[in-house]
């Protein structure tokens, strides 16, 4: 699925002209964090702003200010858009001494509540605690895996061990608590907002090593991205159970986390 047309796109609070973007569309190297606004409000802001701030440590060997992300992401919402995607990417243009942040404004976007159908793919995201601009190779699965009927690929390293999808954490619910991949992966703000929320509901988190042969094994298995959360009821050939009640509670405990004023 193509993302929505942009809204607006903004380079360092001023219009994204071709000599701002030029760096970006050369060189493939930079980081990035996907939220959404209602109401210019967002959940998890705190965990977005240390996402950046650590990415930003590690690809360009210092800090992200965070006050000065928030005043990008106000002034490319304006005062015409108070709902909206933001993507926001940081890089660092050749022979700059700071890094230069890209903005892009679309359309709201919810993740469908329908269950989800995924397709097994073997593929690991390089440097995968980073979400970076490097997106290739999880672009080309999931255009393969919608084009032969299914929401998104699920990415497999060796021996079936699953790590994520192209676009969501995946969590597995076991019956006592819930159980993230042991793999390389993104620990996703979602993610990060479900655990402790799921756990002051009786559902604490725990990681361990699951397999494509696992997944029967589970009462429900779920995905969860900054667009919400939604069961999975299909991985390749195989359908899934989904326990009504662990959906509800995995909807209510989404729709309690708070928003932040950006």
């Amino acid at each position: 699925m193509a993302p929505a047309t942009p809204l607006r796109v903004e380079v360092d609070g001023g219009p994204a002209t071709a000599d701002r973007l030029q760096h970006l569309a050369l060189v493939n190297y930079g980081h990035l964090t996907v939220m959404q606004v209602r109401g210019r409000r967002t959940r998890g802001l705190g965990l977005h702003l240390a996402r950046l701030d650590a990415a930003n440590r590690e690809l360009f060997g210092t800090g992200l200010d965070g006050d000065r992300v928030r005043d990008h992401i106000r002034h490319a919402l304006g005062d015409d858009f108070p709902d909206a995607t933001i993507r926001l990417v940081v890089f660092r243009p050749d022979e700059a001494e700071d890094v230069s942040i890209l903005v892009i404004v679309r359309p709201p976007h919810d993740m469908p509540a329908a269950p989800q159908s995924l397709r097994t793919v073997r593929y690991e995201r390089p440097v995968a605690h980073v979400k970076h601009v490097g997106s290739f190779g999880q672009i080309h699965h999931r255009s393969v895996a919608e084009r032969a009927g299914f929401d998104d690929a699920l990415l497999t390293g060796p021996g079936g061990v699953i790590s994520e999808t192209s676009i969501a954490n995946i969590g597995f619910f076991d019956g006592d608590s819930v159980v993230w991949p042991d793999a390389p992966l993104l620990p996703g703000i979602t993610m990060q907002l479900l655990e402790p929320a799921l756990a002051a509901r009786g559902l604490p988190s725990r990681r361990r090593t699951v397999r494509v042969a696992d997944l029967p094994s589970f009462d429900t298995v779920f995905v969860s991205n900054s667009g919400g959360v939604a069961p999975v009821g299909r991985v390749d050939d195989v359908s899934l159970s989904i326990d009504p009640g662990l959906v509800k509670t995995l909807f209510e405990t989404y729709e309690s986390v708070p928003w932040d004023v950006i």
